[in-house]
C-alpha cells in the first residue's frame, strides 16, 4: 500500500478541495479546488473552520484521538471505536500494522456515512450478500481479541466482509450497513448500494446475552417510545426481533446526504472538552447554521425525552444536521441512538451526562430546562415536558411485549426521572 500523503475530497461528483497530512508533526493541509470556489456552488458546505479562500489552510489543534490531526469536518468520516477494531485486526492480517488516517480515508472512500467520497480509492475485493449470523460469528471472534483472532480460522476474506460494511459506521456498538432489495428482501452489503430500489439501513448488532437482556431490544423500545412523542426519527424495526436496524438519513431518495455531526461541525471534541459539551451549545450550532425554529422546537423535545428516560451517553457526535444541496442550508437530522445508556443491572447513586444543561451535568431541575427554553424561545416547554412525560407509563407495556425480562424492565423504571 502506498502511503498517501494527498488525497482528493470529492462531494457530489465534484472535487471539493485536497487534503495533505503530515505524518511527523500530526498536522493538516486543506486547499480548495478554485473551480469548486468559483463555482460558486455548495459554498454552506462547511459552515465552520474552513475558510473560503485559495491558499493552503494548515490545521495543527486537531491532534486528539478523535480528529487523529484532520479537519473535524473530514475527521467525521472515520471509524469510530468498533470500526477501528474490525479495521486493525483486518490490516494486520494483510500485514500492515498502522494505517495514516489518509490512508484510512482511502479505505473509507465512497462507502462512508454521508456524501463525502475520498480518492484515490484503495481497491478492495467486491462483496455481494450479507448473511448477518455469519457476520456475527465472525465479530465475536474479534471482539473477544483472542489469540485465534489472527488464526486461519478468520481468514482476510472473512475480515474484509465485516470492515467492508461496518467501519463505516460510527461508535462503540458493533454496527453494520446493510442494503435491503425493497421487492426481492435480499440483503446486500451496504457500503456502496445507493439506489431508491434498496432500503438502506444502519444495523445494531446483538452480540451475546451474557448479561442476560438484549440493549437493541430496549433501543427499539426507546425508539417507540420517542416517536410516539413526536421526535423525528427514520423508521426502524427488529430483525429477528433481535438486531436494532435504523433507515439511513444519509441514503434519502436515491442520493447521498451531506452530513455531520456537531463535534465535526465545530471541532469540539466530545470525549475531552467537557467546556463546550452542553446542550445550549448545540442550540446555538442549530442558529448559527440558519436551521428553522422548528428544529429548536425539536432539539428541546429530544433534550427532554433523553432527561426523562436517562440517556446520559447524548454526546456532541450524538446530534447531527443535514446539509440540503438544493438551498445550500442546514436543518437538524432526525434523532438516533435514544436508548436508556446506563447498566439496568447496576445501581447509581448519581450519573453525570455527556451534555450539560444550564451548567449542571447532574441534579438537574425544572427551572434548568425552562432557563434553556426562554434563552431560545421553545414555544410551550412545560406542554412538552408534560406530553414526554405522560408516556412514562408506556415503557412497561412496550418493553414486556419485547419480551425483555421484568427484573430490566423494573431497574430502568425506577430510574426513569420526572420533572415538576
Amino acid at each position: 500500500m502506498t502511503r498517501e500523503k494527498i488525497i482528493n475530497v470529492i462531494v457530489f461528483g465534484k472535487e471539493v478541495g485536497k487534503i495533505g497530512y503530515d505524518l511527523d508533526q500530526g498536522k493538516s493541509f486543506f486547499q480548495y479546488n478554485p473551480a469548486f470556489l468559483d463555482s460558486g456552488q455548495f459554498l454552506n458546505l462547511f459552515p465552520f473552520i474552513f475558510k473560503k479562500i485559495a491558499p493552503v489552510q494548515v490545521f495543527s489543534e486537531f491532534k486528539k484521538d478523535t480528529f487523529q490531526g484532520l479537519p473535524p469536518m473530514i475527521a467525521d468520516s472515520l471509524p469510530d471505536t468498533f470500526g477501528n477494531i474490525i479495521f486493525q485486526e483486518w490490516l494486520t492480517a494483510r500485514g500492515i500494522y498502522k494505517a495514516t488516517p489518509l490512508e484510512q480515508l482511502a479505505y473509507v472512500a465512497d462507502r462512508g456515512i454521508g456524501a463525502l467520497e475520498y480518492k484515490p480509492i484503495a481497491k478492495l475485493p467486491k462483496t455481494s450478500k450479507v448473511n448477518i449470523d455469519e457476520v456475527i460469528s465472525i465479530l465475536e471472534k474479534v471482539l473477544n481479541l483472542k489469540k485465534d483472532t489472527k488464526g486461519n480460522d478468520l481468514s482476510e476474506l472473512a475480515l474484509l466482509n465485516v470492515f467492508k460494511i461496518g467501519t463505516s459506521a460510527g461508535g462503540a456498538r458493533p454496527k453494520i450497513l446493510i442494503s435491503e432489495h425493497k421487492k426481492t428482501g435480499e440483503i446486500i452489503a451496504g457500503d456502496r448500494a445507493i439506489s431508491n430500489d434498496y432500503y438502506h439501513y444502519l444495523v445494531k448488532l446483538h452480540i451475546n446475552d451474557e448479561d442476560g437482556y438484549n440493549k437493541e431490544k430496549i433501543q427499539y423500545a426507546c425508539y417507540l417510545l420517542a416517536t410516539e412523542a413526536g421526535i423525528n426519527m427514520m423508521p426502524s424495526k427488529l430483525i429477528d426481533d433481535t438486531h436494532f436496524a435504523t433507515l439511513r438519513y444519509d441514503r434519502q431518495n436515491g442520493e447521498k446526504q451531506h452530513v455531520l455531526t456537531v463535534t465535526g461541525l465545530t471541532g469540539w471534541d466530545f470525549k475531552s472538552e467537557p467546556e463546550n459539551s452542553s446542550y445550549e451549545n448545540v442550540f446555538k450550532v442549530a442558529l448559527s447554521l440558519g436551521a428553522p425554529h422548528k428544529d429548536l422546537q425539536q432539539l428541546f423535545k429530544r433534550m427532554v425525552f433523553n432527561l426523562v428516560f436517562r440517556n446520559s451517553d447524548d454526546h456532541l457526535k450524538n446530534h447531527s444536521f443535514i446539509y440540503n444541496k438544493d438551498n445550500d442550508n442546514w436543518s437538524l437530522s432526525p434523532a438516533y441512538d435514544l436508548t436508556f445508556a446506563l447498566n439496568p443491572l447496576l445501581t447509581f447513586k448519581t450519573t453525570s451526562r455527556a451534555l450539560s444543561v444550564n451548567g449542571k451535568r447532574t441534579d438537574i431541575h425544572l427551572k434548568d430546562l425552562l432557563i434553556l427554553a426562554d434563552t431560545f424561545s421553545i414555544k410551550n416547554p412545560k406542554g412538552i415536558i408534560k406530553n414526554v412525560q405522560l408516556l412514562v407509563p408506556k415503557w412497561a407495556e412496550i418493553a414486556s411485549k419485547l419480551n425483555i425480562p421484568k427484573n430490566i424492565i423494573t431497574s430502568i423504571e425506577k430510574e426513569i426521572r420526572l420533572f415538576s
